[in-house]
């Protein structure tokens, strides 16, 4: 039987097809199984001490995934650039399953390390442009890396003790802050100068926010009001000491000392609002219904509830007027007879309850 020239190119053409499938590249060389260096090292400063944090490699230079990780190298040196590893510390791996991870796995969860330097006394200094440069250097389970991180500078500028002293005490206007330090007001240098700085925290709340800053003027004794509270809840508030370097052309730097303890206080309103001021009483004119018309200053407490009116003849006890709060600072009285000369006085009330004393007198004859 003789075949047709497609079949035939078909059949001779199906072994190369299965050869080419077959074919073997040539062998990859081992993985060498190195951590790739961590690209976001950060760090802060909080007083002498030096936090810094990085995301621990999930994968190796070679794109592997990684089995485990070995030690982590703190490195730390006064070059602008680190051109080795300079160890301060080490930082000692955390035990993982020794397991490797299919392609068809969730990924895996990136994991933060952390290490807390500390910045002894001879490395901090009152040259505002001095720095200090970190990195860290991540090895495998048999003590190899593939090279530094990022690195990071942090301000060797000196931090001063936290205030002493500090204190908290509520008034109507606020809690007020206090306490006592013996900072300058400038450094060694005009780039250089100090504040202090309260933070406050809502009981419960891990979200502290700024309450309040005062320079250092060189004084002894230190206070600030926060206002910017809401009545009946706990706050719990701290300070420290900030230095401030202000160099020309360059951005602010602010490095943060050591805090206080943090007190509590509960921001209790057992304070009147604002006595009223400017009482007037104008009486109804001849023809009319008998009155007598009230008006005064409205008090501008946030927390103002209403006010209250109070009337008496000479030599009687004062009465109140409204049964309800009057909201709007103006009254009239009805319950007038002529030939009656009657004295006035409103006081103001908070939401809480909180009535503040009577304001002055007025008084009116009605005709």
């Amino acid at each position: 039987m003789r075949r047709s020239p497609l079949k035939l190119l078909m059949a001779v053409g199906a072994p190369l097809i299965l050869t080419a499938c077959a074919t073997i590249g040539p062998p990859q060389p081992p993985s060498l199984r190195l951590p790739k260096p961590p690209s976001d090292l950060r760090a802060t400063r909080k007083g002498e001490h030096v936090i810094l944090t990085w995301t621990v490699p999930s994968v190796t230079t070679d794109r592997q995934t990684i089995r485990n990780v070995g030690t982590t190298r703190i490195c730390r040196g006064l070059e602008t650039k680190l051109k080795q590893c300079d160890v301060v510390a080490e930082v000692a791996a955390e035990a993982t399953p020794s397991t490797v991870q299919s392609s068809t796995q969730s990924p895996k969860p990136k994991t933060t390390r952390s290490f807390t330097d500390s910045l002894a006394g001879q490395l901090q200094t009152d040259e505002p442009d001095r720095f200090i440069t970190y990195a860290v250097e991540v090895l495998n389970s048999e003590g190899r890396g593939a090279g530094l991180s990022n690195q990071v500078k942090v301000s060797m500028a000196r931090t001063l003790p936290p205030p002493e002293d500090f204190a908290a005490r509520v008034t109507g206007p606020g809690v007020v802050l206090s306490w006592t330090g013996e900072a300058p007001a400038t450094g060694p240098t005009s780039a250089e100068h100090f504040v202090y700085r309260v933070y406050r925290r809502l009981e419960g709340s891990a979200q502290a926010v700024v309450a309040g800053e005062v320079s250092a003027k060189g004084e002894r004794s230190f206070s600030l009001t926060d206002s910017n509270i809401e009545w009946q809840n706990t706050y719990e508030y701290r300070a420290e000491t900030v230095t401030v370097i202000t160099e020309e052309n360059k951005p602010k730097l602010e490095i943060e000392g050591d805090d206080t303890p943090e007190i509590k206080i509960l921001a209790n309103d057992i304070f009147p609002p604002a006595v009223p001021t400017g009482l007037q009483a104008v009486s109804s004119g001849p023809g009319q219904k008998l009155f007598v018309d009230l008006v005064w200053a409205p008090v501008s407490d946030m927390d103002l509830d209403g006010y209250n009116l109070y009337r008496h003849e000479d030599g009687t006890p004062a009465i109140k007027l409204n049964a309800v709060l009057v909201k709007t600072p103006a009254y009239r009285d009805v319950d007038v007879v002529s030939g009656k000369r009657y004295f006035y006085s409103v006081s103001a009330v908070d939401v809480r309850g909180n009535e503040s004393v009577r304001s002055e007198e007025a008084s009116e004859l009605v005709p």
